[in-house]
C-alpha cells in the first residue's frame, strides 16, 4: 500500500536539504501526518530493532555496532546523523525507504536519547537494547539521576529479546532485577580499569568517605582487560584477544566492549554463526564518530574535536588525551541540545590544563568557563563568545602546534561548519 506520507516526507526532506535546514524537520512532518510510519516500516526487518541509549557514548557505540554488523554481511539501517530524537529516526528512514515506504535492511541499530527512547519503544518494541551508563547530564531536562535510570529501565522492559547492560554502573546493572522475559547480557571492565570509570555516586562522594561494599558482579559476555596506546585486550568465550584500535580515549574502548556484546548477540540470533576474526578486524578499523575524538588536519597538523556534555565526559576527555604539547580551546554553549544548566562545569577538575593553559575560550558560556578555570589556576588566553572569529584566532595563534578543542554539542556543530571552509570535514546528513 502506498502511503502519501512517504512521498510528502521525501519532498520536505529534499526542500529542507536545499535550504540548509535541519535533518529532523522531515521526520517531524511525517510523525504528525502518519504516526504509524516508523512501526510499519521497522516491523518488517528480519532481525528487528536494536536501541542504544544511556548518558555518554551513544553515537560512537552505535557507529561501532553498525560497522561490526556490516562486517558480518548484514544490511543495517541507522540514524547516523546523531539526531537521536524520534523525529530524527523518522527523518533518517525517509532517506532510506523507497517511495512505497519499504526499507532494504536486515536490522536497525538506533541511537536514542534517553527520554525520547521511551516514546520510541512504546511505538516500536525493540528486539535488543544496549544501555551504557547513567550519569548526571542536562539537569534541566532529566532532573535527578534516578529519573534517568527509570527511563532506561522502561526501555529494557519493552525489549523483547536481549538486554545488554553495563555491569560496572550500579544503576544500570540493577535494571536486570526488574526484568522478566528478556535475556540479559553484560559488558564489563577488568578491576585494574575500574578507577578510570567512577560511577556517579563515586564522582560525588566526599574525599575519604567510606565506600560501601560492592555487590557480587554477574559474569560479563565481554570484558575489557587492557587498554594500550593503539590496541586493547578483550576477553570473551573464555579467551583473551588483542586487537588494534583507531579509536582514542579509554572511554571509547570501553564502549567497544559494549558494541561487541550487542553485535555478538545479534549475529548469534541469525543462526549462521559469528565470524569473530571479522568482528575484530572491523573493530580495529572503526574511526571516531564526528566530533567525538574526531581528528582533522589544519595547516598540516592534527586538530582534534572532543565532545563534552557532563562532568564524567569532560573528566574522561581530559584524562584520555595528553595534557601538554597541544594548543587548547574550549567552546561551551548552553542551547537546548547542550542542556541549559552549566553548573556541572564546577564538578570537573581542570588542574591537568594548568601547565599548558587554555589558549581560547568561546561559546555563549565562555565567561562562565573562564571563571571556572580561574578557580583551578589555569592560565587563559583570549575569550570571545562568537565562535567563528574565536576559532580563526585560535588557528592563527597556534599555527605551528597540534590543536585540541573541547566543545559542547552545538558548539561542535558550529566549529565543524567553520572548519569545513578550510579543511576536509566529513559531511554527515
Amino acid at each position: 500500500m502506498l502511503y502519501f506520507s512517504v512521498p510528502l516526507g521525501k519532498l520536505v526532506r529534499r526542500v529542507s536539504r536545499l535550504r540548509g535546514g535541519g535533518s529532523a524537520l522531515p521526520g517531524l512532518v511525517v510523525e504528525k501526518i502518519d504516526p504509524g510510519f516508523m512501526q510499519r516500516t521497522l516491523s518488517t526487518l528480519p532481525l528487528g530493532v536494536a536501541v542504544v541509549s544511556g548518558t555518554n557514548g551513544k553515537t560512537t557505540t552505535t557507529k561501532m555496532v553498525v560497522e561490526l554488523l556490516e562486517s558480518q554481511g548484514l544490511k543495517v539501517f541507522t540514524n547516523r546523523t546523531g539526531s537521536n530524537f524520534t523525529r530524527g529516526v523518522a527523518a533518517a528512514l525517509l532517506g532510506e525507504v523507497d517511495w512505497r515506504g519499504r526499507l532494504d535492511a536486515d536490522v536497525a541499530v538506533l541511537e536514542l536519547d534517553e527520554a525520547h527512547a521511551v516514546h520510541f519503544v512504546n511505538r516500536v518494541p525493540p528486539r535488543y537494547c544496549l544501555l551504557l551508563n547513567v550519569l548526571r547530564d542536562q539537569l534541566d531536562r532529566f532532573g535527578e539521576i534516578d529519573k534517568t535510570a527509570e527511563l532506561l529501565q522502561h526501555i529494557a522492559a519493552k525489549t523483547t529479546g536481549t538486554v545488554v547492560l553495563n555491569r560496572e554502573d550500579p544503576r544500570v546493572a540493577r535494571i536486570a532485577n526488574t526484568l522478566n522475559g528478556p535475556e540479559v547480557l553484560y559488558f564489563g571492565l577488568d578491576d585494574s580499569l575500574l578507577s578510570t570509570f567512577p560511577n556517579d555516586d563515586e564522582l560525588r562522594a566526599a574525599p575519604g568517605s567510606p565506600v560501601p561494599p560492592a555487590p557480587a558482579k554477574p559474569q560479563a559476555d565481554v570484558v575489557l582487560r587492557r587498554v594500550g596506546a593503539d590496541d586493547a585486550d578483550f576477553e570473551y568465550d573464555g579467551a583473551t584477544v588483542t586487537t588494534g584500535m583507531k579509536l582514542r580515549g579509554v572511554y571509547n574502548i570501553f564502549n567497544a566492549a559494549a558494541a561487541l556484546t550487542l553485535a555478538r548477540a545479534i549475529t548469534g540470533a541469525r543462526g549462521t554463526g559469528t565470524d569473530h576474526a571479522g568482528l575484530l578486524a572491523a573493530l580495529a578499523k572503526v574511526a571516531p564518530a564526528f566530533g567525538r575524538g574526531e581528528s582533522l588536519v589544519v595547516d598540516g597538523l592534527p586538530l582534534e574535536l572532543v565532545l563534552v556534555k557532563n562532568p564524567s565526559g569532560f573528566r574522561l576527555g581530559l584524562k584520555s588525551f595528553p595534557a601538554t604539547g597541544y594548543a587548547t580551546m574550549i567552546a561551551i554553549n548552553d542551547n537546548y541540545a547542550d542542556g541549559r544548566d552549566m553548573s556541572w562545569l564546577w564538578d570537573v577538575e581542570f588542574d591537568t590544563l594548568r601547565e599548558g593553559g587554555v589558549d581560547q575560550l568561546t561559546g555563549s558560556r565562555a565567561y562562565d568557563m573562564a571563571l571556572r578555570l580561574q578557580y583551578d589556576d589555569v592560565p587563559i588566553g583570549a575569550v570571545d563568545t562568537d565562535i567563528a572569529p574565536a576559532l580563526a584566532a585560535f588557528i592563527r595563534g597556534a599555527k605551528d602546534q597540534p590543536k585540541r578543542i573541547f566543545c559542547t554539542y552545538t558548539a561542535m556543530l558550529a566549529i565543524r561548519r567553520e572548519l569545513s571552509k578550510i579543511t576536509t570535514v566529513e559531511v554527515v546528513s
